[in-house]
């Protein structure tokens, strides 16, 4: 696997698989080069394109500029990704975890160089499917695009347990209240109660004279 930087723009560019195809024709047989290449900024793009070109040099260039093209954003939590992923694309299985600061990048060949291109330091991940490092390339591209901020994660919609959990402590909390509202109502009628028979109490009684004989 070769590796190219230009300072330039600054981007990294990674060429992952160098296919030489031949064809044959009429005249005799046709050679052609198809070459696979990543290439990201570092920090958080990353992109991917296959250029086709009778040289080399030539299907660098145009999977270059393809990959510059359709780069993609990846969401990111300091060094590494901010959920765990499991993609099926093809024959290829991968299989992408969040990791802790100064864990590294713990990846094969064509997973390495989509995800150091996109800037990910600290990732654990795993090929599942097959080998094909074309296949595995363009699955861990997918992905990373995939992926969503943390925020949108957690603010996304409740499931179905915690929604029924919130309603079963709305219907506990409106019980309460109705226990509270009935003793408040027990309590006035009790002191109301006590109120009227210390008012009998303190009603003066008749004196009764006493006629002498």
């Amino acid at each position: 696997m070769a590796e190219h930087i230009y300072t330039g723009e600054d981007f990294a560019e990674k060429i992952v698989q160098v296919n030489r195809v031949s064809k044959k024709t009429a005249g005799g047989n046709k050679i052609g080069f198809s070459v696979l290449v990543v290439v990201g900024d570092r920090n958080s793009r990353v992109g991917v394109g296959l250029g086709k070109a009778p040289g080399v040099q030539d299907a660098i260039r145009k999977g270059s500029s393809y990959a510059r093209k359709h780069m993609i954003t990846v969401p990111m939590v300091e060094t590494t990704i901010p959920h765990e992923i499991y993609i099926k694309r093809g024959a290829a299985k991968v299989l992408l975890k969040p990791a802790a600061k100064g864990t590294g990048v713990i990846a094969g060949g064509s997973v390495r160089a989509v995800v150091e291109a996109a800037g990910i330091k600290d990732i654990l991940s795993k090929v599942l499917g097959t080998n094909n490092q074309a296949s595995n390339v363009y699955a861990a591209l997918e992905a990373l695009r995939q992926l969503r901020p943390l925020k949108r994660t957690m603010q996304a919609k409740p499931s179905a347990e915690v929604a029924k959990v919130e309603v079963a402590v709305e219907k506990v909390q409106e019980e309460q209240k109705e226990v509270q509202g009935k003793k408040k109502v027990a309590v006035k009628s009790k002191v109301e109660v006590t109120s009227s028979k210390t008012k009998v109490a303190k009603k003066p009684v008749a004196k009764v004279s006493k006629r002498t004989v």
